[in-house]
């Protein structure tokens, strides 16, 4: 079990081998989960949510959001389920398959993510690329990503779909970027 302090409140996450990160935090959720910039009310997707860190905080610190989380991977999903229960955040969703599947007719007003860069840029194209057809008008998509490890492809992407993109967040060597969806 993970015990940390995350946006000034005490977590508890159930983990298991087998899950990123599952001895403590990493470096990369730790910034987006201190970076990430919520709205007041609406809907929230956590995309790839392994054991739930991201989406167990927002739902926490924000408890008008309506989070949905995805992860492909059925032991993730499970743990996240447990993790949603153990840290008492109740509007939560939480639906295996693989990224934007099984949210596919959804529209969020935020989409949040720790990318697997080591899955490739397809994968990483993939999520930019399939934000836009989950974005509510206004909405944003945030990332968090190592600069030296896939930071120049997501520039690059963001550019490409958005036009432009801000930074957020930065300590060790990870960078916290967002952009703006308008229609």
């Amino acid at each position: 079990m993970i015990r940390c302090q995350l946006r000034g409140q005490l977590f508890e996450f159930f983990t298991s081998s087998g899950i990123f990160s599952y001895k403590r935090i990493d470096s990369g959720t730790r910034l987006l989960i201190e970076s990430m910039i919520l709205p007041g009310a609406g809907s929230i997707l956590d995309l790839g949510c392994g054991y739930g860190p991201v989406g167990i905080v927002a739902a926490k610190i924000n408890p008008n959001l309506e989070v949905w989380m995805t992860d492909v991977n059925e032991r993730a999903v499970e743990l996240a389920s447990r993790n949603a229960n153990r840290n008492r955040a109740s509007n939560i969703r939480i639906i295996r398959g693989f990224l934007y599947e099984p949210v596919r007719q959804m529209f969020f007003d935020t989409i949040l993510a720790n990318p697997p860069i080591s899955a490739g840029s397809n994968t990483l194209e993939f999520i930019v690329e399939g934000s836009m057809r989950h974005l509510k008008s206004g909405g944003s998509i945030q990332l968090v990503v190592k600069t030296n490890k896939g930071g120049r492809n997501l520039s690059r992407l963001l550019e490409q779909y958005y036009g432009r993109f801000e930074i957020i967040g930065r300590k060790g060597g990870y960078r916290v970027v967002k952009a703006d969806f308008d229609l």
